[in-house]
């Protein structure tokens, strides 16, 4: 046995050792040394050949034994069990040119210009850590009890006064549901909705994520041109009066960055109310406004409750908490509440409470307001450093985008770019037709310091030059 299985008992660990000898015969088991089959020592024989007593290798044997890995009878001896050979575990590479690949490419970082992560020198990590550290304490020593599905009612608080301040929404705790992120609440909408089937107004570029989580919640997309003055509503009555749901980026469009008017603001609302159909409006980067005061949000002229608000803190705190919210119809409320009660429960509460705490204390708003002043500088840094190398750039939100000559590969230049650390967004995938894609790139100013920018640049430039 032990040439064939050397079992290296620590004497001086704090593990049993009964419970050594399990795993290291349960290890050669798993990973075929021992085949199906094979003899084992009895158990007083392996207790003397390690030096150990024998209840000691009895109570290992028995153990496994109980986890049919061995089979022990006094005419035939131990044996491994016979099992159905275990494929070997890894993590399989992904298809090339799938969804998930394109989706691992896109999030990989950290990278200069890398869009939806905010800049870490703001965020008063310290401070955070030690509120967060201070909430699992206290969930630690809490009665074990099953938490509040739609969210801890001291986050949803916060969250509600901090939306009629900064967004003008009045809505009530009741009304707010903590998710996964944008994606948890943009699940959530569409399981309450039921849509399946229905059509969809895409904002047509749009954001690729978005789109192929509608996709694959079977709704049927339409895609909406958008302009200086945001989707292009008349176009979406014109092509499909019929849809049961449009999903807008109205305070900062993306990629484009404009703003939705207005008056097409308006004629979505009325378009909404009159066909009984939903807007799911994505609030993603909630007040981070660079020019001037951040435009209400769409439904804060809701009044037909038609409009399902979607936000994050992803863009304002960190992605890494996977950390956002709905606001639900009044007349909506129960209907989110069950679906998130037996689908998509709210993350964990000491997550939620230290954000709720960060929030009451005010450290948000300070916060926000020094994140906009650096991201105001670092604007103005990369727009002064590209104009010179670059034909055509414009402003969008927390980006800026490079336009680049019709037809140009700007997918293999962004791939191209991340040998240097640099991570643009092909704007051609934001697309729904290839057809009518345009050329560009998209760059995050949040992860575009004004350090060693300029050779940041360059190089992009270089790249560019290449392929072009």
């Amino acid at each position: 046995m032990t040439k064939l299985l050397p079992l290296d008992l620590d004497r001086s660990a704090k593990t049993p050792l009964a419970e050594q000898i399990r795993k290291g015969i349960s290890a050669a088991i798993e990973n075929g040394a021992l085949a199906p089959g094979a003899r084992l020592p009895s158990w007083i024989d392996l207790a003397a050949q390690l030096g150990v007593a024998r209840g000691t290798v009895r109570s290992a044997y028995e153990k496994l034994s109980a986890a049919q890995l061995i089979t022990a009878s006094r005419a035939a001896g131990t044996h491994v069990a016979d099992r159905p050979p275990l494929a070997i575990r890894q993590d399989a590479p992904l298809d090339p040119g799938s969804f998930m690949e394109m989706y691992r490419e896109l999030t990989a970082g950290p990278a200069v210009f890398q869009m939806g992560v905010p800049a870490q020198s703001t965020f008063p990590a310290k401070l955070f850590a030690r509120i967060r550290s201070h909430a699992v304490r206290a969930e630690s020593s809490a009665p074990a009890m099953y938490p509040d599905p739609r969210g801890e009612l001291e986050l949803r608080r916060e969250i509600a006064a901090y939306l009629a301040i900064a967004r003008g929404v009045e809505c009530s705790p009741s009304q707010i549901i903590v998710t996964g992120g944008f994606g948890g609440g943009l699940g959530l909408a569409l399981r309450v909705l039921g849509v399946e089937g229905r059509r969809a107004w895409m904002e047509d570029p749009g954001f690729f994520f978005t789109r192929r989580g509608l996709e694959l919640a079977r709704l049927s997309l339409v895609p909406i041109p958008v302009d200086d003055d945001g989707i292009d509503v008349d176009d979406g009555l014109r092509h499909a009066p019929d849809a049961a749901v449009a999903v807008v980026t109205p305070g900062q469009q993306a990629p484009l960055g404009s703003t939705l008017s207005l008056a097409r603001r308006l004629r979505l609302l009325d378009w909404a109310a009159q066909a009984g159909a939903w807007v799911i409006e994505d609030d993603y980067l909630s007040e981070l406004q660079l020019k001037g005061r951040a435009t209400p949000a769409l439904a804060s002229l809701d009044r037909a409750g038609r409009v399902i608000h979607i936000g994050s803190f992803s863009k304002t705190i960190s992605p890494t908490l996977r950390l956002g919210f709905v606001v639900a119809p009044a007349a909506l409320a129960s209907q989110f509440a069950e679906a998130a009660a037996c689908l998509a429960p709210a993350p964990g509460p000491s997550l939620q409470l230290a954000t709720a705490a960060f929030m009451r204390e005010g450290h948000y708003m300070r916060h926000l307001r020094r994140t906009k002043r650096v991201y105001s500088a670092q604007r103005d840094a990369l727009l002064k450093c590209l104009q010179p190398r670059a034909e055509s750039i414009t402003v969008a939100g927390l980006a800026a985008v490079m336009w680049l000559p019709d037809g140009a590969p700007d997918l293999s230049i962004a791939r191209e770019a991340q040998a240097f650390g640099l991570a643009p967004v092909p704007l051609s995938l934001w697309y729904a037709s290839p057809t009518a894609a345009r050329s560009g790139l998209v760059l995050g100013i949040a992860t575009a310091p004004q350090r060693h920018l300029e050779r940041s640049c360059d190089r992009l430039r270089q790249v560019v030059a290449r392929f072009t």
